[in-house]
Formats: structure tokens, C-alpha cells, sequence
């Protein structure tokens, strides 16, 4: 669902404060409407009592005190103000700022008088506050001080025949774009919904169907009364969009709009729809109560914004902010002098490590999956997101916030560990029973014969890492999984699940922890920048958003050479056997390939794991069922160049 317009900030209850104004001691001097305050020589009273009767609202109150003009009608033109600038509240005041006393704000000569008055709009959702400085003009008759209506009182440029309006100019919105500086969103027609407000035959009626057929995100609405607000503030003869539905996506909707009377339908080309990432890259959407809270002013309801992913987070940046104009203008709408202005401020682009070559390799090697998956590849050597992909995630970003228990996949860590604080290496003679038992916890794999801890890792033997367990402390073991990003804050600019390692309590959790298994928790591109560190030497922090991130606030970790050097001959060996051997193509190719199992609900499932790496590119697959990972590797790995950098 995408909506568009002009821009206002959510303010909760604001449709509440619309309607009620408060000031200091307005009960008091409400009182003094009474037919002593004529009796008085001085046109303060008559003054103090127009004013405060405006601004409460009791319009008649305040056109009894005029002349001049049918007081139905003064009343009427008075009780308009607010909603032709869809005014939060409005404020009066005797005197001009900066004078010592009110009464220096009225110049009296006999039975005329002029009077200066303050006046603050607040203009909520359309910008900043407006303020001015009015005149009035009083006449004494019959001893009785009367205000002169003219509509000057409203605001000194407004003419006879002439109406406030607001008018909002939103800039083109500025484009997400890859590590190439081209746009990653293309163009797709779509129809602007919207009403011409002086042709509403009922404004409220229309609004409240537009309202009710749109059911966005769950179920949530347009709010109607705000919209009210903005269409009464509306200049009457011009198009106001509300609302942009894209089509086809959106046709049937768009057919049920068609039958509400006073809708219009403007065709347009936009640049609305992501070529690839779109759970990372998000959807634009109207603004409703809820979105609204969450990208903040100067935003308004009909406005095109961002929902969700990058289009929600930069939304300020993207969008940039609207220029607000209050003007006066005639029946026509044609002759219009500008009362005040605010200037917006320029979109800017946002640009992506995104790498569109990699990116559809990882695309395609997802491609007719019938299981859910997620993919991300990284560069070891700067940290930068390649390409994030996802497949039936139901437009979950599970390749960033993905959770997961990585498995024997985890033993990256765990073997980095033995190798840099065990005093270890990939030669060191392992044991792999077919069942092990370790702190009331058993682990069972296929027996293998006593040889080197690479080849036992390289079949995935369980058993070998829960008893090397004794090794490592847990404070040792949990070090190690931070060293290697997991658990640390970023600084991303995007959400992601950076894992999750607990403090084993006891011997049992620690040797699950070894393998991948209990509480351990990752996501894909946790995982992948821990294959990236095996790889460079280095973890680094990742990034996805030039210029935008918090990365180069996270130091690297430099891991020992020797450790990496061990390391690295460890994943070689699983590449050319067990569960990984699938992945083996042209080129240095190391990794590791798991299927863990996940309990849920009483019920079982596997998630299909490989975590590798090829020169200075690292990446990791995770599939939801008994899908090969590594088959999955093999066909994005064929499709990239042996000893790229994430280039085509």
C-alpha cells in the first residue's frame, strides 16, 4: 500500500487538542462578558473580550461584539480560521511582543480606537508556529466600545472574498541506490488517489469511505478526522493526493475507491518498486497513526512515507522535508499571496554496499527453493554487505535478523578457541566415539577412528568438540565467540541479530555450546562475518549504508596468524568432505555445512547450514528444511569468479 501527500508530524491525542484550546485564566476573563464591561470608558475591555471569546471558540460571543457585518456571519468566517490552516490552536493576545503594557497597544481618539493584537498559530502536523501581528478597529456606540469587522482582523493581508489556505510542496523523493550509484528502485505506474476539496459535496462522507475500504498493514486505517484536517486547509480548486495504490498489485482496492463519490484517480509513473533486496531495501505506504510515530514531524497523514527497511529508517533523509506556505487566496484559487513560508530541506540519496552482480547470483541461487531461505555475502577485507537475500521470508529480512542455532557451523568458533588458547592445532589427535557424555548431556555421531582434529571436524564429529570442551573455560569460550562479532553491538544502521552465546552453566552447556547447539543463537550474517574473520585474519564490523553507518566506531579484532593458518586448513579439509563437499568448486573454496535441528511447539525441524568463504568474499546460506546449504553455495559460488572482490 502506498500513499502520498504533503508532510505533518504524528502528535498522538492531536485531533483532542484541536478541539480544545487552553489558556491561562481564560475562565476569569470569559466572566467579564457581561454588559458592564460596555459601561467602561476604555475599549481594552471590549478588546480582551473579542479576543478571548475567538480564541476559545465561542465565535457568536465574539460577533456580538462587532458591527459592521452580519454577526452569523462574522461568527462563521472567525470559526473557519482554524480549520483553513488545520490549526492545532490559536492563540490571542492584547499587545504587541515587546511592548511594557497592553494598553500601550490601543490608540484611542474619541469614540475610534485601533488596537494591536499577537496572534500564534500553531500549525501542528504542516510545520512551525505562525505569528503576527492583527489590528482592530472599534467605533463607540451608545456608549458601548464595538469592534469594526473587516477581514483584515483575521490577518492584515487577508481581503473581503478572499480564505486562508495551506499549501505544502513535497520534494521528489531521492533514491536508494548499490555500491554502483544507480537507483535500486524502479518504475512502476500506480494511480494518485485524492479529491478536489472545493468539489466534496460532503467532506466528511468521503473521507470516512476512503477510510474504511483501506485497510493497511493488519488492519490499520487512514485516520479520517486528520485527513478532515488536511482537506478543510486544503486550497479547494487543486488536487490533493491521499493515497497511492500501485498497480496491479493494488487493482481491486482501486475498484472499490472507484464507487466512493468525490475520489479521483491520477495515473503515474513512480519510482516506488525495489529491483532486488526489498526486505532490506523496504516499501514506501500511506501514513498512518502508527507509522506516523515512528518517523515524526513534519510527516502527515496521506503522505507518502516509508514503512518499512531502509525507507522507514531514512525516511527524513529520503524524503527530506516539505516547504509550508500560508496563503490568501480567492474563490477561484487562481490569485494567491503568500502570508509566510517555511522552506523544507532537500532529499538525499542513500547509498548501498549492495553489489547488483552479486546480488543476483544470490538471488538466483535461491530461486525455486520450495523451503524458506535467507543468504548474505560479506567482503572480509572492509566489512561491506555484497548481497542479502531471502526466500518465502514473508518479507522478513531473516538474512539480518534471521534466528538460528548454527551448529557445527559454530565450531569456527569453538576450533579458533582451541587453536588460540588450548594451545591446539588442525593435527592435534582427536578421538570421535559413536556417543559421548559430557555434564549429563549425551552427543552421538557416526564413530570415526582416532586421527587429526581437521579430519573429525571435517565429518562433523560431535563428539570430538563436546570433549575438547575441557579445554576451554566458559569465560574462555564466550571471549572468543565476542572476539569474532557475536553478541557485540555493530553500530549497524539497519536491525540485525548480532547472536547469541549464554554463559554455560555447567559442564553439559558448555559442550553444547561447542557444538552449536542449547541456547546458541545466529543469524546468517552473524555467521557469515565469522567465516569472513577465518578468512582475512580480522572481524570486522559490518556495514550496508555508506556514510551512514557506526561501523568505524567498532575496532577490529585481530586473531593470531597462527590460529587463522590452522583455521583455514580446517574448513579446507570439511569442503572435501561430510556435509560440505557439495560446495566444492573451482578455487580456494573452505567452509563448513551443519543441519541442526530446532524444536518448536513439540514439533522438529532441520535448518540446513554453509558458512565458507572464496578469496575476499565470505557468505552464508541458511535453509528452513533437509535442503542442501552446500548445493546452494555451489550454485552462487559458480557464478562468481574465482578470486573475486565482489565485482562482476
Amino acid at each position: 500500500m502506498i500513499s502520498r501527500g504533503h508532510g505533518r508530524a504524528p502528535r498522538g491525542a492531536r485531533t483532542v487538542r484541536r478541539r480544545v484550546v487552553s489558556i491561562a485564566s481564560c475562565g476569569a476573563l470569559v466572566g467579564t462578558l457581561t454588559t458592564g464591561c460596555w459601561a467602561e470608558p476604555s475599549a481594552m475591555p471590549a478588546v480582551r473580550d473579542f479576543l478571548i471569546a475567538w480564541e476559545v471558540g465561542n465565535y457568536p460571543a465574539a460577533a456580538k461584539r462587532t458591527v459592521g457585518a452580519d454577526r452569523e456571519k462574522v461568527s462563521d468566517a472567525l470559526g473557519q480560521v482554524r480549520a483553513q490552516l488545520d490549526a492545532a490552536s490559536l492563540r490571542l493576545a492584547l499587545g504587541v511582543p515587546g511592548q511594557d503594557t497592553a494598553v500601550k497597544a490601543i490608540d484611542k481618539k474619541g469614540d475610534e480606537a485601533d488596537a494591536r493584537f499577537s496572534v500564534k498559530v500553531d500549525l501542528g502536523e504542516n510545520g512551525q508556529p505562525w505569528t503576527y501581528t492583527g489590528l482592530l478597529h472599534l467605533r463607540r456606540q451608545g456608549g458601548k466600545w464595538k469592534v469594526v469587522w473587516d477581514p483584515s482582523i483575521i490577518n492584515p493581508k487577508l481581503k473581503p472574498g478572499q480564505r486562508l489556505a495551506v499549501l505544502t510542496e513535497v520534494p521528489k523523493r531521492a533514491p536508494i541506490r548499490d555500491n554502483q550509484g544507480r537507483s535500486l528502485l524502479r518504475e512502476v505506474w500506480a494511480y494518485n488517489v485524492g479529491v478536489y476539496p472545493g468539489r466534496l459535496a460532503n467532506q466528511q462522507r468521503t473521507l470516512d469511505g476512503l477510510a474504511r475500504q483501506t485497510r493497511i498493514d493488519g488492519g490499520r486505517r487512514l485516520d479520517s478526522e486528520r485527513l478532515l484536517g488536511r482537506v478543510r486547509s486544503a486550497p479547494p480548486q487543486q488536487f490533493l493526493p491521499l493515497l497511492t495504490l500501485q498497480v496491479p498489485d493494488h487493482n481491486s482496492l482501486i475498484q472499490r475507491l472507484r464507487q466512493i463519490d468525490g475520489l479521483h484517480f491520477e495515473p503515474v509513473k513512480v519510482p516506488i518498486d525495489p529491483m532486488y533486496a526489498p526486505e532490506l531495501i523496504g516499501s514506501l505506504g500511506p501514513a498512518t497513526a502508527d507509522t506516523l510515530q515512528q518517523v515524526g514531524a513534519p510527516y502527515q497523514p496521506g503522505d507518502t512515507i516509508g514503512v518499512s527497511g531502509v525507507q522507514l529508517l531514512q525516511q527524513r533523509r529520503l524524503a527530506g522535508t516539505p516547504t509550508v506556505r500560508v496563503v490568501a487566496q480567492d474563490s477561484t484559487g487562481k490569485n494567491t499571496e503568500e502570508l509566510r513560508s517555511w522552506p523544507g530541506q532537500p532529499p538525499q540519496d542513500v547509498r548501498t554496499t549492495l553489489e547488483p552482480t552479486m546480488q543476483r547470483r544470490a538471488d538466483n541461487a535461491l530461486a525455486g527453493l520450495p523451503v524458506t531461505g535467507s543468504m548474505v555475502a560479506v567482503r572480509p577485507s572492509t566489512g561491506e554487505v555484497l548481497a542479502v537475500s531471502n526466500h518465502l521470508t514473508s518479507g522478513k529480512n531473516l538474512a539480518f535478523e534471521g534466528r538460528y542455532p548454527p551448529g557445527m557451523t559454530f565450531g569456527i568458533v569453538s576450533a579458533e578457541a582451541l587453536f588460540s588458547q588450548a594451545g591446539m592445532n588442525q593435527s592435534t589427535e582427536t578421538t570421535c566415539p559413536g556417543t559421548v557424555t559430557v555434564g549429563g548431556l549425551t552427543f552421538t555421531n557416526k564413530a570415526r577412528p582416532a586421527g587429526g582434529f581437521a579430519s573429525h571436524y571435517a565429518y562433523s564429529c560431535k563428539t570430538t568438540l563436546a570433549q575438547l570442551g575441557g579445554k576451554l573455560s566458559a569465560q574462555t569460550l564466550m571471549a572468543e565467540a565476542s572476539r569474532l562479532g557475536l553478541g557485540k553491538d555493530w553500530g549497524l544502521s539497519v536491525p540485525a541479530f548480532t547472536g547469541s552465546v549464554p554463559a554455560p552453566a555447567n559442564d553439559g552447556e558448555k559442550a553444547a555450546t561447542m557444538v552449536g547447539e542449547g541456547k546458541v543463537q545466529v543469524s546468517p550474517l552473524a555467521m557469515a562475518l565469522v567465516a569472513a574473520a577465518a578468512q582475512n585474519g580480522t572481524w570486522k564490523a559490518p556495514y550496508v549504508l555508506k556514510d551512514l553507518s557506526k561501523a568505524g566506531q567498532v575496532p577490529p579484532t585481530n586473531l593470531q596468524p597462527e590460529s587463522i593458518s590452522s583455521l583455514k586448513k580446517v574448513l579446507s579439509r570439511s569442503i572435501r568432505t561430510g556435509l560440505a563437499t557439495p560446495a566444492r568448486v573451482s578455487g580456494d573454496v573452505v567452509g563448513v555445512a551443519a543441519l541442526p535441528a530446532v524444536n518448536e511447539g513439540g514439533q522438529t525441524r532441520e535448518i540446513s547450514w554453509f558458512v565458507g568463504s572464496r578469496g575476499d568474499l565470505a557468505f552464508a546460506v541458511a535453509l528452513e528444511g533437509h535442503v542442501s546449504a552446500a548445493r546452494v553455495a555451489a550454485t552462487f559460488l559458480r557464478g562468481v569468479p574465482s578470486g573475486t572482490r565482489g565485482t562482476p
